[in-house]
């Protein structure tokens, strides 16, 4: 029998909370007993107790020391989306680079976007702005371009090995790259499908891209313990 959630137990939910039977509260509470030393705390969190979507390493830390630590082990790919139609999915895509770690990610279009499926990440992330796939590709100098479409000649993601230092490169959800993107990549490529629908979403395909990088290019030897911090 699903459990009846009335007022009294919605008030006391955290908004971000993902399930009605999950718990009250998320993070943890005040910091217990004498205050940790260290630049890297945030002291009204101490004080207060830190409910972020953060992991454990991070708990008590304030933002800017958190954008600190991830920019010394950032990994070698980019992610770039066009935002010509104002496509949902960027926040999503936003979120999925934060949890891959990606060096950058870059909106290209329209500088709004959608940040509500990025649950925040966004504020650890550096996100870039571009009128153009021309000015992407030349902000991004000598680091391949390759773009994620279904196009013919696309070569396969599953057998290919992705250069370390690349952008990966996404359309709109319906209609793909456009033209002038794919002009601009020096190569595009597929995920590999075998049902009925030409395409996947499309944050779906970047996560599938971004773990392809990772599974080729990142250190997975994290160590002992359970507070697994990746090495890029």
């Amino acid at each position: 029998m699903t459990p009846i959630v009335g007022p009294m137990d919605e008030e006391r939910r955290a908004p971000y909370a993902p399930m009605p039977h999950g718990p009250v509260e998320v993070g943890v509470g005040p910091w217990p007993g004498p205050a940790p030393h260290g630049e890297q705390y945030d002291a009204r969190l101490l004080a207060e107790g830190d409910r972020r979507n953060v992991v454990d390493r991070y708990r008590y830390w304030s933002m800017a020391a958190i954008v600190a630590d991830l920019d010394t082990r950032r990994h070698g790919f980019h992610v770039a989306i066009e935002n010509w139609q104002h496509d949902f999915n960027i926040g999503t895509i936003v979120r999925s680079a934060n949890a891959f770690l990606a060096a950058e990610v870059h909106i290209v279009g329209n500088r709004r976007w959608n940040r509500r499926g990025a649950m925040v990440t966004d504020r650890y992330q550096h996100v870039r702005h571009h009128e153009s796939v021309v000015d992407l590709a030349v902000h991004l100098g000598d680091v391949p371009l390759l773009g994620i479409d279904n196009l013919p000649g696309s070569a396969h993601l599953e057998t290919i090995r992705l250069p370390q230092r690349v952008c990966l490169l996404f359309g709109q959800e319906g209609p793909g790259l456009s033209d002038a993107a794919r002009d601009a990549c020096d190569g595009t490529f597929s995920i590999a499908q075998f049902g009925s629908t030409r395409s996947i979403n499309a944050s779906a395909a970047a996560a599938i891209a971004m773990h392809s990088w990772v599974r080729q290019h990142a250190d997975l030897d994290d160590g002992a313990g359970d507070d697994r911090v990746w090495r890029g």
